[in-house]
């Protein structure tokens, strides 16, 4: 009964989803990269810190375990490279949520300190495949400018380096 009722309701939102779209609510489109640092170098500090450590190993991955949770307050770029403009800070946190797999349950608010968007947030929260090519997860809400925000967030890996867990991410928002 549970999941009968679940589907109905996603069914109800995806609807009135669509009608917002049709009477011609507008979407906004944004890009940027999130620079995770979780061991710092000359010049780079670090912006991810383990701050749980589970007590299981994961399999196959040396480093991190079941449980454990890092704490964020990442970079946002216009581009790849840390030098290019900053739009903004990704705060919130991830945790290894899988026995079985690189699966993150990650939550963060994207605050915005740059340009028009300045002063506004989008918080954002889901489950991240990290080995996955493209991961979606959905936008929860905003303030300033995306007050009441809905829609989607897709990540790619730009670049990882396994040896240190560092990685750039392609960030895409899409909200209505």
């Amino acid at each position: 009964m549970a999941s009968f009722k679940r589907h109905v309701q996603l069914r109800l939102l995806a609807v009135a989803a669509m009608a917002v779209v049709a009477h011609g609510a507008t979407t906004t489109h944004l890009q940027f990269y999130m620079h995770d640092t979780v061991t710092a170098s000359a010049g780079s500090p670090a912006t991810a810190m383990r701050t749980v450590r589970g007590p299981t190993p994961a399999p196959g991955n040396p480093i991190n375990r079941f449980g454990d949770m890092y704490t964020i307050d990442d970079a946002l770029t216009e581009e790849p490279d840390l030098a290019s403009r900053a739009v903004g800070r990704a705060q919130g946190f991830y945790l290894m949520a899988s026995r079985s797999a690189d699966q993150l349950l990650l939550s963060g608010n994207m605050v915005f300190t740059a340009g028009k968007y300045n002063g506004s947030t989008v918080a954002m929260m889901g489950r991240d495949a990290i080995l996955d090519e493209v991961r979606e997860l959905p936008v929860v809400g905003g303030t300033g400018a995306f007050r009441g925000a809905a829609g989607f967030v897709q990540i790619r890996t730009h670049s990882f380096n396994a040896s240190n867990n560092n990685a750039v991410l392609k960030v895409d928002m899409y909200m209505i």
